[in-house]
């Protein structure tokens, strides 16, 4: 399974031949902090479905909401066998949108305790803001929430997919941490992941 998974600036060439060609991504993944209209070319370019959580800047959702793309926060969907969670949002700083304290959200993680009970724990996670420790920072908006740690050693996903954290890669392999089985993946701008079946 070929997976694009994008975040936080919008990256014009993906939007351009040759780039683009239909059908040459299962599912394509937004992390955080993209404008609507950049997620419904995405999805109409790739003719692929679109997953999406929302960042500490993406005020215009509620309102414009990307149509024909599907959010992800406190919720799981299940493609081609695989399960996939996400958590919207970053550490509180300003009273901005998207923006929550650790408590709240470890009350959003155990708010799902029975949908993984009931369908089985998710392979892959979708969040904006990265686990604390796991290549966030230490200002107050860009630190990392420690209930995604938690939740790594609880439930094991295979990846976990951020944004929120702006690095220039010279590397695939820049991007990735891992946390015991589970990788960890900064997707600032765009990544494409392969997964085997």
């Amino acid at each position: 399974m070929k997976l694009l998974v994008v975040s936080d600036i919008v990256e014009k060439n993906l939007l351009k031949a040759p780039c683009v060609r239909r059908g040459s991504f299962e599912a394509i993944i937004a992390c955080g902090d993209l404008p609507p209209e950049y997620l419904i070319s995405l999805r109409n370019l790739y003719d692929a479905p679109l997953f999406y959580v929302l960042g500490n800047h993406d005020n215009r959702h509620k309102n414009t909401p990307p149509v024909g793309c599907t959010p992800l926060h406190r919720r799981m969907v299940t493609l081609d066998g695989l399960r996939i969670a996400g958590f919207s949002g970053s550490r509180w700083y300003n009273h901005g949108v998207n923006q929550y304290s650790e408590k709240e959200m470890t009350r959003f993680i155990r708010s799902m305790r029975f949908l993984f009970w009931r369908r089985g724990a998710p392979d892959i996670v979708i969040t904006h803001a990265p686990p604390r420790g796991f290549g966030d920072r230490e200002d107050q908006p860009h630190r990392g929430f420690s209930c995604f740690v938690k939740f790594i050693h609880r439930y094991r996903p295979k990846y976990l997919l951020h944004g929120h954290i702006h690095r220039h890669f010279t590397s695939d392999t820049e991007r990735i941490t891992t946390l015991g089985s589970t990788t960890i993946i900064n997707c600032f701008g765009s990544h494409v992941l392969e997964i085997d079946p």
